[in-house]
């Protein structure tokens, strides 16, 4: 299983699964990050935290913890 934190920098993932319960998974489905969807890694904060991404269209900042509950393939 690997989650989109894992990917590269310039790396194109799509969103196999998300994991997570409640009010977190609610939240990362209401940024746009569902299953089927793209997710581009555009950058990684100089301590790796967090994560700016390019989602449906937009730029999208995610802390470590939320980007390893997204899987992808």
């Amino acid at each position: 299983m690997k989650t989109l934190r894992e990917a590269k920098v310039g790396q194109t993932v799509q969103v196999v699964k998300l994991h997570g319960e409640g009010a977190v998974k609610r939240r990362i489905m209401d940024m746009g990050i569902t299953r089927g969807t793209t997710v581009y890694v555009r950058k990684v904060a100089p301590l790796g935290d967090p994560i700016e991404v390019t989602v449906r269209g937009y730029e999208l900042s995610l802390r470590k913890a939320d980007a390893g509950m997204i899987e992808t393939e």
